[in-house]
């Protein structure tokens, strides 16, 4: 019988399959060959295939290879519950190519677009059932050098305009431009302050200033069949910012409070987890005290629409500066983000001096003292405008002096509810407006003419929808100025294509608490990001400070920024900079 001897075998300290390096015999054949690791259960799919380390087969005649390290055997060996061993160690056997930027050259891949029917054409005719938006996002029969569809391409497809594909994803500029020398001392998300509560008490109520009218109640019986125009009115009505307001100035040098601050910003502060657009807040530290200013200029002046519908409106994009034969932008449409804004703050001052009674009976309400910032010099009448300033507790535990005085704004009273001195029958009055449903930008919003006499529920829904951020603002103004009403007027164009001409279409009453409890509004959540936001400040010492939204992302950044920032010294300076004059149309 023919001897039989076992082969030499090498024990694996590292307890993995195949060889050691440790224990390898210096004249073993294969020692300087690399060794890849790998599991006594993964499937062998076949013997040799080019390979790049990617997990992609470099032969396109075969099928996916089904080793061990490629993406579909790592796959299938997870689907089996196997173990993939040494699926993350990188493969010994790569290969790494250099890359030759001499040889680049860029290349246009975009595959055409097959209209089917005819080939694409430019300016033509709008036909039945298509859909077009120039560059601003106005919808309209014919668009001047852009594409043209029918039905968007297909049956039952989605109808299709101009640039819809960058409408998502167009990234917004920032509300102030950001200094790269401005040190970003704090970032916090938004998603940490909508989980943030503090229960406070009560205000203390330290003054009342102005004079108010009577609200008309005569709107109240307004609907789409008697409809009323929507005048122009000669009014004065101010909005000073903390700083420069004279009543927080004394306030300040009596020290009855902490934080200053205007009901205008508060509000923007209590519902910025709802914010998308960017804004930003100057913060000024004083010693032990902190002033919320707004900006000149800046986004607090104007009022929003559909700033959280799904597809809001759109500013028409910049010309490209790299692109010199790109033709100029035509001018921005009616229903353009920034025309939108601006005719809805002429709509909403308009509205409130409109609704209210100038002439007695009912008489007008002087409080205490006169309008702060009315003077001698003024000859255009005063609007109707109450200010009431209170300060409220911010302190956690005891002895904790904490306080934060507010200007708060009541714009009529309702006669007959008591009496007005006393915080009684203060009414609030805002307006929200339709420009065209059709339009992109509407968000869906129902024609307010055929379905806010019959269904008002769903066109509040709606505008609920589209508008949560700035509803909510004016919830939590009505609520802090102590309003038992808040009047709401739904105002549309006399003609979708023309901006200039309103009328008054409905008016509905809320009271601010169930209006903020049907928005989600949480009281407890809006002081908890105040006190959070005063905590933040406070932490740094005494300076000019400004509190930035992230025009893209859920976040606000405190920036330090210098003394003369945002004044007319600053301004100059930037001027002077320059080297062209800048030519304003």
């Amino acid at each position: 019988m023919a001897p039989f001897s076992l082969p030499p075998i090498n024990d694996n300290p590292d307890g993995s399959w195949g060889p050691s390096s440790s224990n390898m015999p210096s004249e073993y054949k294969f020692r300087e060959i690399p060794y890849a690791p790998y599991s006594k259960s993964d499937k062998l799919g076949r013997f040799a295939d080019w390979y790049d380390g990617t997990g992609d087969s470099r032969n396109p005649t075969m099928g996916p290879s089904t080793t061990q390290g490629t993406r579909s055997g790592a796959t299938r060996g997870r689907k089996e519950g196997n173990q993939t061993f040494g699926s993350g160690t990188a493969s010994a056997f790569a290969y790494f190519h250099v890359e030759d930027e001499s040889s680049f050259s860029l290349v246009d891949s975009k595959a055409t677009a097959i209209r089917r029917g005819g080939p694409i054409t430019r300016g033509r005719a709008q036909g039945r059932g298509s859909s077009t938006y120039n560059r601003g996002g106005q919808r309209g029969g014919n668009t001047r050098g852009g594409f043209q569809q029918r039905g968007g391409g297909q049956r039952g497809g989605p109808r299709r305009g101009w640039r819809d594909w960058d409408k998502g994803g167009r990234a917004r500029e920032s509300s102030v431009a950001i200094n790269p020398s401005w040190p970003m001392l704090e970032e916090v998300e938004m998603i940490r302050l909508s989980k943030v509560r503090m229960e406070v008490d009560e205000p203390e109520d330290l003054g009342w200033y102005g004079r108010l009218f009577p609200y008309d109640k005569s709107y109240d019986r307004v609907n789409t069949k008697v409809e009323r125009p929507l005048q122009a009115q000669d009014r004065i009505k101010y909005n000073i910012t903390t700083s420069y307001d004279p009543v927080m100035q004394e306030l300040a040098a009596k020290g009855v409070a902490t934080v200053y601050i205007t009901d205008n910003i508060l509000s923007v502060l209590m519902c910025a987890p709802r914010s998308v657009l960017p804004w930003d807040i100057v913060v000024n530290r004083e010693g032990n005290k902190v002033f919320f200013d707004k900006r000149d200029g800046g986004t607090f002046d104007t009022v929003t629409v559909n700033e959280n519908a799904a597809d809001p409106p759109l500013d028409p994009l910049p010309p490209n500066p790299n692109n010199p034969n790109e033709k100029a932008p035509e001018a921005p449409s009616i229903n353009s983000a920034t025309n939108l804004s601006l005719e809805a703050t002429y709509i909403n001052q308009n509205f409130g001096f409109q609704t209210v009674i100038e002439k007695s009976p009912p008489p007008a309400i002087d409080f205490e003292r006169p309008n702060p910032f009315y003077g001698p010099e003024e000859t255009e009448p005063m609007a109707s405008c109450g200010y009431r300033y209170r300060v409220y507790d911010l302190g956690v535990v005891e002895g904790e002096d904490i306080r934060l005085c507010v200007r708060t704004e009541a714009d009529a009273y309702t006669p007959g509810q008591g009496n007005p001195r006393e915080g009684q029958g203060l009414v609030t009055i805002r307006a929200l407006n339709e420009f065209d449903p059709r339009a992109a930008g509407a968000g869906g919003a129902p024609d307010w003419r055929t379905k806010l006499d019959t269904q008002r529920g769903a066109v509040v829904a709606t505008e609920m929808k589209n508008n949560s951020c700035k509803l909510a603002k004016w919830a939590i103004q009505s609520i802090l100025a102590g309003a038992e009403l808040m009047k709401i007027g739904y105002i549309s164009r006399t003609n979708p294509r023309d901006n200039t001409r309103h009328v008054i279409l409905s008016t509905a009453s809320y009271r601010p608490l169930d209006f903020a409890s049907q928005l989600n509004v949480s009281l407890a959540n809006g002081w908890g990001i105040i006190r959070a936001i005063v905590d933040l400040c406070m932490k740094h010492p005494e300076g000019k400070y400004v509190l930035v939204k992230d025009p893209n992302k859920p976040v606000i950044r405190l920036y330090s920024v210098p003394p003369n920032a945002f004044t007319e010294e600053d301004d100059e300076e930037g001027a002077e900079d320059l080297d062209e004059p800048e030519i304003v149309a």
